[in-house]
């Protein structure tokens, strides 16, 4: 039986042109690469946030806001950038088309999981660089584990963006159920009050959603600490309820 996969070449090339394209957008690279840190540059400039505090254990807001800046990060490359991307060209019949190629639509699929998984873990990097070099907050105290966790993370917000995408027809459709989740994340990623900061019974519901989950196993690798169980299950679980929930929803055309 004649295999059914691109070839190798295809799927680069495939690659090489999205990445392209993804360049090409300004409005995409400045909400992934460079919001996030500039959301956590302006809030270290306000100097009470660089004190540390006795309600926080001595820590600094900015030291919490790391976490949260990551997460960040995270929501816009899963959230706002892919899914107006796929829905796009399902609207335009452009995965229709490429089903009657050599080059499967999943090919296409998998490249802006790719790039944008790619995007959200340099943005991430580049947050926790500017934390340190700009604000003096020390880096992830395990390193396994925050990597751990940050891959969940990951793959949480991009099954989430997937999803958002399967659920809506069309590009104005993706934006609007994008928008429409985007601010609960938001919430529970911690953006306007960090869950570390939470009143004790909120904080434990926030820590049951996809981002509050991960914004405590970071902050536990950040402090040195493995992340917890539940917070790791809990950020896993809503990454394969999310993918697969994209997988049963998603269509071609």
């Amino acid at each position: 039986m004649a295999s059914t996969a691109p070839p190798a070449s295809a799927t680069r090339a495939v690659l090489r042109t999205e990445a392209r394209l993804f360049t090409r957008e300004p409005a995409a690279l400045f909400w992934v690469m460079v919001s996030p840190t500039l959301l956590l540059a302006v809030l270290g400039l306000i100097p009470s946030f660089r004190e540390p505090s006795a309600d926080l254990a001595g820590r600094r807001v900015i030291d919490l806001y790391v976490p949260v800046a990551v997460l960040f990060a995270l929501i816009m490359a899963g959230l706002n950038a892919m899914p107006p991307v796929l829905s796009g060209y399902r609207e335009r019949g452009i995965l229709r088309r490429m089903s009657a190629t050599p080059v499967r639509p999943a090919t296409l699929l998998t490249a802006q999981l790719v790039l944008h998984g790619a995007a959200a873990l340099a943005s991430s990097l580049l947050v926790i660089a500017v934390g340190r070099t700009a604000f003096g907050v020390a880096l992830p105290g395990n390193l396994p584990g925050h990597l751990l966790a940050l891959l969940l993370a990951v793959a949480g917000a991009l099954a989430l963006g997937a999803a958002v995408c399967a659920v809506a027809r069309t590009q104005k459709g993706a934006t609007a159920v994008g928008t429409a989740v985007f601010f609960p994340t938001m919430f529970t990623a911690g953006v306007w009050v960090p869950v570390q900061a939470m009143p004790g019974t909120l904080r434990r519901i926030v820590e049951f959603t996809p981002f509050g989950a991960a914004s405590r196993a970071l902050d536990e690798t950040a402090r040195g600490g493995w992340p917890s169980l539940l917070a790791l299950g809990v950020t896993a679980l809503w990454a394969v309820v999310l993918t697969g929930t994209a997988i049963r929803r998603f269509r071609w055309e």
